[in-house]
């Protein structure tokens, strides 16, 4: 049975100059229909951030009825250093245009620190590919179509959330526009998704995670140096170019992004980069740096993702996995995930939610979903990214097809891919021997068992 509650209708007004005034298991009860209505306007939410996690989760909320500001510092924040690879199901789970794709790459090399190389790829279907883009391509794009769904796009820099001390009162967001102007908006909702370094996250005192860094350099290669990498990306691994990552060449649309991160030795990034530039040299030679770019890299989820009625997503949640230190698809697909939680529990911005309505709406159904790809995916990092020795053994286990394709399988559609008992003791016995014939058996059996 409903109880009348008194509803949240504070006057507010459009942006107007400043007012003086690791996974944690979660357990929710259910809510029934006792949220209270707002009377004479419809919920509103902020979004900081523009890129995919922000952009995918104004355009759920102002699909839903939420009234939506999308904040994005102008002009748009540098794009970080990314490969820029998104799998084969975020094409059409997000309906992106195939024009956006600069590369279509069926094959994957991957080498060991002693320069063995081992392609990648033998198992893919004739229609299945890693789709290569730019960030800031995609990023304008997200961003255009959330404004077109009925998110309002404000350009400016979020300075701070002011967080209200009752229950039902907005939450104000303060922020600098192009002119250098202080402006503020009160909000009932708040989605931070601005990055690693999240001023949301440290309104709400979300606490800290560790951050590798990434860098990365944008080559422009001859026509015909570009022809070897049409279809092609590499990683490598190696103690020279990350002590616990590896590095990359992914190819784009006239040039190549080459770099590598790392979390255990940032102040020797350049010294990592080099070194890929180095290993790749023989391909890359006579290429010119058009651009460089670095960023931190969040290394595992936050403490705390919902507090009040503020949600992280994407990198200010921590939704970079490890060993592969993939994040587009999972930021996408947060934000896409929280902006639908709360028109759920707004019944479409009709009404006010509170914390258990995000943790229930968004968070907890985030955890059920990935949890798992991000804890195997930590695994793996562990024993194979501890040692040249481990490195060795994993480029020649990813000469096997049924490595291969298990590989592609999960990360083509972002599902842990399940094969034969048989096979996978067989894998598991492999493995092993692996690490045998590397002399890492000793160390690395502790990260396989644990």
């Amino acid at each position: 049975m409903a109880l009348k509650i008194q509803t949240f209708s504070p006057s507010f007004s459009v942006p107007t100059s400043k007012p003086k005034q690791h996974f944690h298991s979660i357990t929710i009860s259910a809510s029934n229909s006792t949220r209270p209505s707002i009377a004479g306007r419809k919920l509103r939410a902020a979004v900081i951030g523009g890129g995919p996690a922000g952009s995918s989760a104004a355009e759920a909320l102002a699909s839903g009825g939420v009234e939506t500001f999308l904040f994005e510092r102008n002009p748009p924040s540098t794009p970080k250093p990314c490969g820029g690879a998104i799998p084969l199901c975020m094409l059409e789970e997000f309906d992106i245009p195939h024009h956006l794709i600069d590369r279509h790459v069926t094959q994957m090399r991957i080498f060991s620190p002693s320069n063995i190389a081992v392609d990648f790829g033998k198992t893919l279907k004739p229609n299945e590919f890693i789709a290569m883009l730019r960030r800031e391509v995609l990023d304008s794009f997200l961003r255009s179509r959330a404004v077109s769904a009925g998110a309002e796009h404000i350009s400016g820099l979020v300075t701070s959330l002011d967080v209200p001390t009752s229950p039902n009162s907005p939450y104000t967001i303060n922020y600098t526009n192009k002119t250098s102007s202080k402006n503020s908006l009160a909000v009932d909702v708040v989605i931070g998704a601005d990055g690693a370094n999240s001023r949301v996250a440290k309104s709400i005192s979300a606490g800290d995670y560790t951050c590798a860094i990434a860098f990365q350099e944008r080559i422009k290669l001859s026509d015909e140096k570009m022809k070897y990498y049409e279809n092609l990306a590499e990683m490598y691994i190696g103690d020279d170019v990350s002590p616990d990552f590896y590095a990359w060449v992914f190819p784009k649309c006239d040039h190549v992004a080459v770099g590598t991160g790392t979390v255990r030795s940032k102040h020797d990034i350049k010294l990592y980069q080099r070194a890929i530039r180095e290993r790749a040299m023989s391909k890359i030679d006579g290429g010119k740096v058009i651009k460089v770019e670095a960023h931190p890299i969040p290394e595992h989820p936050r403490p705390i993702r919902v507090r009040g009625r503020v949600a992280l997503v994407g990198d200010a949640a921590g939704y970079v996995t490890k060993c592969s230190g993939e994040g587009i698809y999972f930021a996408a697909m947060s934000g896409r995930m929280c902006g639908n939680g709360v028109v759920r529990a707004s019944e479409g911005g009709e009404k006010m939610i509170n914390e258990c309505d995000l943790m229930r709406e968004y968070l907890k159904e985030w955890d059920a979903k990935y949890v798992n790809t991000f804890r195997f995916l930590d695994l793996l990092q562990r024993v194979f990214y501890g040692s040249n020795a481990s490195r060795e053994a994993l480029v020649e286990l990813c000469g096997d097809e049924y490595v291969q394709r298990m590989t592609f399988d999960s990360y083509l559609y972002k599902k842990l891919a399940h094969g034969r008992v048989c096979d996978d003791v067989k894998l598991f016995m492999n493995t092993i021997g692996s690490l045998i014939r590397c002399n890492d058996v000793g160390t690395r059996m502790k990260g396989l068992i644990l």
